[in-house]
Order: C-alpha cells, then sequence, then structure tokens
C-alpha cells in the first residue's frame, strides 16, 4: 500500500473557480464616483467595502473602487454606515423595559415626591468626604505679653 501524501490541501476544491470580477464582465474602463449603482455592487449591506477574494477584483481595481466609494461618500451620494436594526438574543418578546417589568412598579417605594429631596450620593469605602477646613488658630498680638 503506498503511503498517503499529507500536502494535500482540502481547501483547493472550494478555490477551482476564480471569481471573475463585475468591471471585466460589464467592460468598466473607468470607475466613476458618480456611478452610484455599480458602486452599490461592490459594498455590503452595511456600507463595508467589500474584499477582493469577495467582488474577485485585482489589486488595481480594487484601488479604484474603493476610492471611487470614499469620494461617493464625501459627496454624500453614498453612506459612510448603514444602520440594520434588530433585536439580540432569544428571549422572545419582553418589551422595552426587559425583565425588570414597567417603571412605575418598584415594589414597596412610593413615587418620587413622597420621598423628599435626593441627597448626595453615598462615599466609596476608604474614601472620606471633604471635611470643613479646619478653624484657624488666632494670631498672636503684636504688641508684648499680657
Amino acid at each position: 500500500m503506498p503511503p498517503k501524501s499529507r500536502s494535500k490541501n482540502k481547501d483547493n476544491a472550494r478555490r477551482a473557480k476564480k471569481k471573475t470580477s463585475i468591471l471585466i464582465t460589464e467592460a468598466v474602463e473607468y470607475v466613476d464616483w458618480k456611478d452610484v449603482n455599480l458602486l452599490r455592487r461592490f459594498m455590503s449591506d452595511r456600507s463595508k467595502v467589500r474584499a477582493r477574494r469577495v467582488t474577485g477584483n485585482n489589486a488595481q481595481q480594487q484601488a479604484s473602487v474603493a476610492k471611487a466609494i470614499k469620494n461617493a461618500r464625501e459627496m454624500a451620494l453614498l453612506p459612510y454606515v448603514t444602520r440594520i436594526t434588530q433585536q439580540r438574543g432569544g428571549r422572545g418578546d419582553r418589551g422595552d423595559r426587559g425583565s425588570r417589568g414597567p417603571r412605575e412598579d418598584r415594589g414597596d417605594r412610593g413615587p418620587r415626591e413622597d420621598r423628599g429631596p435626593r441627597s448626595a450620593p453615598p462615599t466609596p469605602t476608604g474614601a472620606s468626604a471633604p471635611a470643613a477646613p479646619p478653624a484657624a488658630a488666632p494670631a498672636p498680638a503684636a504688641g508684648g505679653d499680657s
């Protein structure tokens, strides 16, 4: 039985076909910063510039695309960031307050106006509150003993 070769790369099957660039397939000679539809194809849904390995661009094409996207962002044709809002975590619908319940339901404490004015926050342990300055000792009279 022949010995097995350990140098085979299992990832070669994934990289068998090189991705062709959109710029080559559409015969784009100059990447214009005003061509927003073309530039959006090189950006992710969160407005990040896609990598070369994803788009299939060569280094020169990628540099020109990145420069055009930066110029279009500066001219406010493209966004710098696109916010995608989604609820994280699989805890179900808890409302705005989460598991803490509504704000007015805080146990046996009454409303704020019933408790009086707020006091200063407590000082951390080991640190003392600034004390009043010590009383100055009376200065001796300049004129002799009496």
